[in-house]
Formats: structure tokens, sequence, C-alpha cells
């Protein structure tokens, strides 16, 4: 494809198949991402992939996190609060991944199923955890370029025939991915992507959210 048309296909897809990605392809696409821009070249990102048992170990004890305790300890902590335009882009996000489930919004045990498929990683058989380590006091900077390289993998993964969704979710529960990954403690959890391949007979994957016109983001001056 060309890269237009990588970009404009890359969308979170919320169903995959138990079909693992080979080790080969996976190195070719984790080294390509490699390649995106950060400040000063510092490349802050800390990256553990899990597939196979391990994956399936981490799935099963983050269902268990998320059933016991929702609210999670994550390492930063967010309101997710949102109000005018934001508000609303993220309301009918959620409104058109439920319709795509057939939740409603009175339903609230399919509601609950909705947001525990985050924690099943969308049955996807990999998950990458990014990490970034408490020695950089910029986390501004950090989630900025922490950015850059998740949307390098996903664009990677995309070029590669293969789906992504990224997940701020599974971030709730950074101690229980350190302890099973026996990761130390001064790298603090970001983000999770889970990623396969794409399950086309999940109707959740036919969700396409809309981009807000240009204007409304981007002023040009001359």
């Amino acid at each position: 494809m060309e890269f237009a048309d990588v970009v404009k296909a890359r969308h979170s897809y919320r169903g995959f198949l138990p079909k693992a990605v080979d080790e080969k392809t996976l190195k070719e696409i984790f080294e390509l991402a490699s390649w995106a821009p950060s400040n000063c070249n510092i490349q802050p990102w800390h990256v553990h992939v899990l597939s196979g048992d391990a994956c399936n170990r981490m799935r099963e004890k983050m269902k268990a996190a998320a059933m016991k305790d929702p609210s999670g300890n994550p390492d930063f902590p967010w309101q997710g609060k949102f109000s005018g335009d934001y508000r609303e882009r993220q309301i009918c996000s959620a409104l058109g991944l439920w319709e795509h489930q057939g939740v409603t919004r009175e339903d609230k045990e399919k509601r609950a199923w909705s947001w525990m498929r985050n924690f099943e990683f969308f049955d996807a058989p990999h998950i990458a955890f990014i990490f970034v380590t408490d020695e950089f006091p910029e986390i501004v900077r950090l989630a900025g370029d922490t950015g850059m390289y998740a949307q390098t993998l996903m664009l990677a993964l995309e070029n590669a025939g293969l789906g992504s969704c990224p997940q701020t979710s599974v971030s709730c529960y950074p101690d229980l991915v350190r302890e099973e990954l026996g990761i130390e403690s001064r790298f603090k959890l970001m983000m999770g992507l889970s990623f396969g391949y794409v399950d086309h007979a999940d109707s959740a994957n036919n969700l396409r959210t809309d981009r807000a016109a240009l204007e409304q983001s981007t002023t040009f001056h001359s």
C-alpha cells in the first residue's frame, strides 16, 4: 500500500484470530518501529512483547485484577474526563463501538462485558507493554516520544497485514505486569498494544470513527 493508504487503513481493531505472528516477522516489525523519532534521540521506550503462554497468563491475571479492582493503580493516573468537542467525540466513539458489539446503554451487564474485553486483549495472541523509566522528570515529553513510537509501531503492523489496538486501560495494573515479567519498579507502564491477525467476522472491527475537519485542529500562517 501507499503510505497514505496505510495511515487511513489503520484503526483500533477489537477482535483477533488465535493465529500467532511468526518470530521473524515480529522482530522485523519491532525493529522498524524503533526508527521512531524522540527528543534528542533518547529513545526512552522499553517494550515487552508477550506471545503464547506468556500472553495467555497475563490475559487471565489481568481479567481477574480488573474484576477485583476496576480502578487499579496506574503509574500515571488520569480522570478520563473530557468536555466540549472532546467529550462529544468520546461519546460517539463509545456508542459506535457498543452498536457494533450489540450493546445498549441500558444493559449494564453487556456494557461491563464490553469493558472487560480490554483485559482479554480482544483475544489477540500478542500484546506489547510500553514502559519508560522514572529517571526522566519530563513526563510530557516522554509521552510524546512514546506516542510517536506507538504510532510508528501500529503503522508497521498495518503495513505487515496485521491489526492493533492501543490500550491505556491495561496500564491500570502496572504492578501486576512488573511482577509477572520480573521488571524493576523504576520502569513505569505507559500503555499496552494488543495486536495480531484481524478477525473480520467480529463486528466490532467494523467500527470506523471519523475525524474532525482540518480547520478545527490546524491553523496555517503565512
